[in-house]
């Protein structure tokens, strides 16, 4: 932001937006900030250049497929996973009156393996085979509904091969079945710049591999298909993997937008995704080849048949530019958010006209089936799973560690474009008083927020104080309780946080999951949101105050916001990070933290968090005391040693114990009043 994108061209572009939230507004409640994200959506997509049936249709979809290259980690990540060799192995079989299982599992990444069920027709000969990914259902690929279509398949003539997702199944964190994969589990990729969703179409491209080097299966012949999560892999797998003939997503195809207010997996997240297009785009790179999307009457918004009908609409035309209308159809059943008999009747029909050229698509009616015990069908029942698998935070944490051991940390440009994303952003209107020391700061057009200044003499330091659950912690800290003796503090919610937090915005371990997730769409992390506030409400205390300095103090989780607002406006006297997370990187699950303040590919693009100190331009970098991602407090020792790099690049960054008054002394002692 150092004038490149507050002032004055943020004043330029995004006509739409400006005009909708035209003059000064009162202050926020906690709708509005979802108001906000719905229209920078529609801004964003108002003219969908990269969504084209006319003669550049190639080349708009060989841009979307470069971009969700450079989201789902980059062209060499994709192809050194490519590369890795599948080294299967067999554990058991089972047989059945009709059919066989073999339980199997293969290399996907390095040391990384992927379990799964792999069903075989008892007739000999090669067959059509489809790759079913299981979604949210607690027994995974285990799990009787998920059962019920493989056994479906494979009744009908299909190879069937059923796989667990990172970190479900039986790739937990631990060995029961029915852990979550989301919220601050597959946060921990995010800082790589490796996101669940790309994982996903890494590993079941990998799970197509091994089908092809199967000698029952007919390679030129393969569809995938699954529902809810299972339904977003179906349709990325499908766009992304041409050797798949046909791709059946149930229960959940939408749009982009339709997720906005949403609560949502973060395995179907693609960060930055309406920075460069829409879900009709993603259905339409599986063009010419079959694609038959289900939907379920009673679904939630984001994948209901009004929703997904706006993406087919833009996709068919793909679908008749190139003589393939035929080949999208969409099915609507009366029904919850499933995968019913109705809807796998459905399925196998269209795969066999699809795959084996038989019938026309009309439903296959399903002979009776009786699921096994779940527990029968893992490969490492109980607590037997080898004491080496790979948990999913800790993949995360081995490419966060090798990212950093072979780059170079990046500089403000980057730090830039990974906070705030390609658009620019519109400057608001001044600040306005509303009361005693109370004022309405227009932080951009949409997001205006009431800041309160303590009492205190003209012309002593102001000393903002941000906390993760809003003004009111944040004037009641005992930090702030230090300051308030030495200038004038300044407190404010900060968008989506304390009473402006929407509703139900926690899910699990993440207080601003669904806040953060929304914003995530847009390719704006919140830390480059609420920095964006710091960084506006500092320049409104500057036209109160012309000859007062500014120190912004950031509390646990929000040290992070104060560093990226020092990094981005070095008229900020300095910068506190009290308690704050020391580094990215972690084996476990993130727990104390906040989903809003994690930055996907920043360890790819810039580096980690003391690279962000070392670029402060502030006078003053105070880093007092430093956490691990659960929470828990570093040594001094161990602090000195993740900041050495940035002790050496910033002479104006220190290391001190978290003790409210002695930081408040080097302030004052060190920058005068």
């Amino acid at each position: 932001m150092r004038q490149s994108r507050m002032i004055p061209m943020l004043l330029r572009s995004m006509g739409l937006f400006a005009l909708v939230f035209a003059g000064f507004a009162n202050a926020q409640t906690p709708d509005d900030f979802l108001k906000f994200i719905q229209t920078q959506a529609a801004t964003l997509r108002a003219k969908d250049p990269l969504f084209d049936a006319g003669p550049n249709a190639a080349g708009a979809r060989a841009i979307r497929r470069a971009e969700l290259t450079r989201v789902w980690g980059g062209m060499e990540w994709i192809l050194g996973a490519a590369k890795v060799p599948l080294d299967p192995k067999i554990t058991m079989t089972m047989v059945r009156d009709d059919y066989r299982i073999e339980k199997v599992h293969f290399q996907t990444f390095p040391g990384v393996r992927m379990p799964g069920l792999l069903y075989l027709p008892k007739s000999g000969g090669k067959h059509a085979a489809v790759l079913h990914v299981h979604g949210h259902w607690k027994g995974a690929k285990q799990d009787p509904t998920v059962q019920a279509r493989c056994v479906a398949c494979v009744r009908a003539g299909f190879v069937v091969l059923c796989v667990d997702a990172f970190g479900a199944g039986e790739r937990g964190i631990g060995t029961a079945l029915g852990e979550y994969h989301g919220e601050m589990t597959g946060a921990t990729l995010l800082p790589a710049g490796i996101p669940l969703s790309g994982i996903q179409v890494i590993e079941n491209g990998k799970a197509v591999d091994y089908l092809c080097s199967r000698p029952e299966v007919d390679s030129e012949k393969l569809a995938i298909t699954g529902a809810s999560g299972g339904g977003n892999q179906t349709m990325y797998a499908g766009s992304w993997d041409t050797r798949i003939k046909a791709a059946v997503p149930v229960c959940s195809v939408g749009n982009y937008q339709s997720y906005l207010g949403a609560a949502c997996c973060m395995c179907e997240v693609v960060p930055g995704a309406l920075q460069f297009t829409e879900e009709d785009a993603i259905l339409g790179l599986t063009a010419p080849r079959g694609l038959m999307v289900i939907s379920a009457t009673r679904d939630a918004k984001q994948f209901s048949p009004p929703e997904a009908a706006k993406s087919i609409a833009r996709a068919r035309s793909l679908y008749e530019r190139v003589g393939a209308s035929d080949k999208l159809v969409h099915k609507i059943f009366e029904s919850d958010h499933d995968y019913s008999q109705p809807m796998r009747e459905a399925m196998v029909g269209f795969l066999k006209q699809q795959l084996l050229g038989e019938g026309d698509g009309s439903p296959v009616p399903e002979k009776p089936f009786t699921p096994l015990a779940p527990e029968s069908l893992r490969l490492f029942p109980g607590k037997t799973r080898p004491a080496h698998w790979q948990t999913l935070p800790e993949f995360a944490a081995q490419q966060g560690h090798a990212l950093l051991a072979r780059s170079k940390p990046g500089n403000l440009g980057s730090l830039d474009n990974l906070l705030h994303g390609k658009g620019e952003i519109l400057k608001g209107a001044p600040a306005k008083a509303v009361g005693d020391r109370r004022y309405l700061v227009e932080t951009e057009p949409g997001i205006t927020l009431e800041a309160t200044i303590s009492k205190g003499t003209e012309h002593t330091p102001f000393f903002v104080v941000l906390h993760e659950e809003g003004a009111e912690p944040a004037q009641k800290h005992p930090l702030a309780v230090e300051f308030a003796n030495r200038g004038r503090v300044v407190t404010f919610d900060l968008r989506a946080t304390g009473k402006l937090a929407p509703k139900g915005d926690r899910i699990g371990a993440a207080p601003d999951h669904n806040s953060a997730e929304w914003s995530l769409w847009l390719g704006r992390p919140l830390i480059g949101q609420w920095s964006v506030d710091v960084i506006r409400i500092a320049e409104e205390l500057r036209r109160l105050d012309p000859s007062a300095t500014i120190h912004v103090a950031g509390i646990g989780p929000m040290g992070l916001v104060a560093l990226a607002a020092g990094a981005q406006d070095p008229s900020l006297r300095s910068v506190i990070a009290y308690e704050t997370l020391a580094t990215y990187i972690t084996d476990k699950p993130y727990k104390n933290q906040r989903l809003g303040t994690i930055v996907p590919g920043i360890l790819r693009e810039f580096g980690d968090i003391p690279h962000i100190a070392a670029i402060c331009g502030t006078q003053r970098v105070v880093i007092a005391g430093g956490v691990n991602a659960q929470g828990h407090p570093f040594a001094p020792e161990s602090l000195a040693s993740h900041y050495k790099t940035a002790l050496q690049a910033n002479p104006g960054l220190s290391l001190v114990e978290p003790e409210p008054r002695a930081v408040a002394e080097i302030l004052t002692l060190k920058n005068g009043r």
